[in-house]
């Protein structure tokens, strides 16, 4: 899958897991809110269910559910906790129990609704989520977001393009609309999906600003370079201050060797946005082929000041230090480059 997103950091723009995944949340209605219950172990399991301790805090529900046999709210609770827990087997048992002895808890519909879809179950997350379109602190998800990706996963693009352009409050047959949803689904794989609903978004709107953008990084994935340099010329026709459009551009100019061309490209992205590490490290690509290599050190340099744990730069600049004779510094960039790959694969 191609890297990059128009959206916050959220649900990265990827699949989220469970109570990780953090957004800003509205004011459960109180119309909707579940049976309460109360009691000392109750308001115990609560504060243990604040300290992220799941396990304690089921057992404080269950002691809780064998005092009291038939008091509502128990399973709202439970599942709950089984939910930030991430044990969506069981937070579905219990929702489900929570539903029927509160038809209108909302809050226990819509983490169900979730509690499916992470147990990798669109097709019966839909009808949940599509019941409630607020967000609840307990789902600690945007569960419209959620909706939209289910749609996608079963294959309705009309109801994912409906329910993104709900999202970003845009008309449902907008330009926009078709936009939104086609980066949702280069980010899900569904690139040819992806790139028919970017045509769509140009054909209702030429001047789109980040629709030919999305059109070029669908063409770089796939190595239709040439295919790729023009949409991008042609986002940089319409948003002339896109420092990302820049370095994309830059980026098809080095595949075909036009490395002139590409750091010319590069320093423009860098003059309007110094923040991104990209343009930095295919500077020092660029550099080091054009065989500028104490350049080429410097950008490199200053990607690594920038973001110590990317092992791409580390790589690059043990092979400019190589060429420069340096096999001192080299070889420690090097290991330093092998020890961060290395944990990155060993992450879950």
């Amino acid at each position: 899958m191609l890297v990059g997103s128009l959206f916050w950091s959220a649900p990265a723009f990827g699949a989220p897991r469970g109570h990780a995944a953090q957004t800003s949340l509205a004011t459960q209605s109180q119309s909707s809110a579940p049976v309460q219950v109360s009691g000392v172990e109750f308001e115990e399991a609560r504060r243990l269910l604040q300290q992220g301790k799941f396990d304690e805090a089921i057992v404080r529900l269950h002691q809780q559910e064998s005092a009291h046999p038939g008091m509502k709210g128990i399973s709202h609770e439970l599942g709950t906790a089984y939910y930030k827990k991430s044990d969506y087997v069981n937070a579905i048992a219990s929702l489900k129990k929570a539903l029927e002895e509160n038809p209108k808890d909302s809050e226990a519909e819509q983490l169900l609704g979730l509690s499916y879809y992470l147990s990798q179950r669109p097709a019966e997350a839909i009808p949940e989520l599509e019941k409630v379109q607020t967000w609840y602190a307990s789902a600690n998800v945007d569960a419209a977001y959620i909706l939209g990706i289910c749609y996608i996963q079963t294959k309705d693009y009309p109801s994912a393009r409906k329910a993104f352009a709900k999202m970003f409050d845009v008309p449902a047959e907008s330009a926009a609309s078709y936009l939104f949803t086609a980066r949702m689904l280069l980010r899900q794989d569904f690139g040819p999906v992806a790139e028919e609903y970017a045509h769509k978004a140009v054909a209702l709107d030429p001047k789109l600003p980040l629709a030919h953008q999305l059109l070029g990084e669908l063409y770089l994935y796939h190595s239709q370079i040439e295919e790729a340099i023009a949409e991008f010329r042609k986002e940089l026709e319409i948003n002339p201050g896109n420092a990302a459009a820049y370095y994309k551009l830059a980026d098809g100019y080095s595949r075909v060797q036009k490395f002139d061309e590409a750091e010319r490209l590069l320093q423009r992205s860098i003059w309007l946005d110094s923040t991104s590490t990209g343009p930095y490290i295919l500077l020092g690509k660029v550099l080091e082929k054009k065989g500028e290599t104490e350049l080429a050190v410097r950008a490199l340099q200053r990607a690594i000041a920038m973001d110590p744990n990317n092992p791409i730069p580390h790589h690059l600049l043990g092979q400019a230090y190589r060429d420069l004779g340096k096999n001192e510094e080299a070889d420690r960039e090097l290991k330093v480059a092998g020890q961060l790959e290395q944990n990155q694969n060993a992450k879950p």
